[in-house]
């Protein structure tokens, strides 16, 4: 019996596709790649760097693409501006299996709110005519204040010292002692390039209803960014007199936005003991 003799053509070797690889997101320049499951928190500046794969090269052994870089917030909301470059380079023979590096950092926005972010890469070779796009998660564990469509204060709490952390259970204070109060202004309204305008006041008021003391100048808070900031954290301080009578007083907080043409008054209490 003849042998059969079996014939196969070869098939051209096709050039692997053009592709992001080697995503990482770290807490440092040219660091390890932190866990999916890590928590990044408000303020915090992440370092992103992938690899370009599959490119092609023109005949003289050059390659050319540019990429862009994203970042947004759990409701698709840009939190950076958008980072573009352009890359033309050659590439010898010995460096058949390099390949670029694109990188750039993303800060998380001070105030951030809880959620899944994404950082988003899209890539174009223009030698080989193609492109590619990658989507890379991460958590924030950030301070929520819930929304509002109009001005509104909220989260009023009293405080022992200025720099504490935990508010009172019970708001009550001596003849003497320093009262402290922190409360978020949320519900204004933007300008152009997300500008804000909000100002407050905050006042003490005796048990019988009398004035005992008023802010001397609003705190201020006037500014754009390209994010829009969410809400604007407040404060305030006082110091009771040494023979503040005992009864409840109360502190009124009236918030002004500019912008919007908004004014919310809110009262909180405290007793003296």
């Amino acid at each position: 019996m003849r042998p059969i003799l079996l014939l196969a053509l070869a098939a051209p070797l096709c050039a692997a596709p053009l592709g992001i690889v080697r995503a990482v997101i770290s807490d440092s320049d040219g660091g390890a790649a932190l866990p999916a499951s890590f928590e990044h928190v408000p303020g915090e500046t992440l370092f992103f760097f992938c690899r370009v794969a599959g490119y092609q090269k023109t005949a003289d052994e050059k390659i050319h693409f540019t990429y862009l870089i994203e970042a947004f917030d759990p409701k698709g909301v840009p939190i950076m501006e958008p980072f573009r470059q352009n890359i033309a380079d050659e590439v010898t023979p010995q460096d058949k299996d390099w390949m670029p590096k694109i990188q750039t950092e993303v800060m998380v926005p001070p105030l951030a709110a809880s959620g899944m972010y994404a950082i988003k890469v899209q890539v174009e070779d223009l030698v080989g005519k193609t492109k590619a796009a990658l989507s890379l998660p991460f958590e924030v564990r950030g301070r929520d204040v819930a929304p509002s469509d109009t001005l509104v204060v909220r989260n009023f709490h009293f405080f022992r010292g200025e720099d504490d952390f935990q508010p009172l259970e019970k708001t009550v204070y001596r003849s003497g002692d320093s009262v402290w109060a922190r409360f978020d202004i949320i519900g204004f309204k933007y300008g152009p390039m997300n500008k804000i305008d909000v100002s407050y006041v905050t006042s003490v008021i005796a048990p019988s209803g009398r004035v005992l003391w008023t802010q001397p100048e609003p705190a201020v808070e006037q500014s754009d960014s390209f994010y829009p900031k969410r809400y604007v954290p407040a404060s305030m301080g006082i110091t009771l007199q040494k023979n503040m009578a005992p009864g409840t007083y109360t502190i009124t907080v009236q918030a002004k936005d500019a912008v919007g043409n908004q004014i919310f008054e809110t009262n909180a209490t405290f007793n003296v003991e």
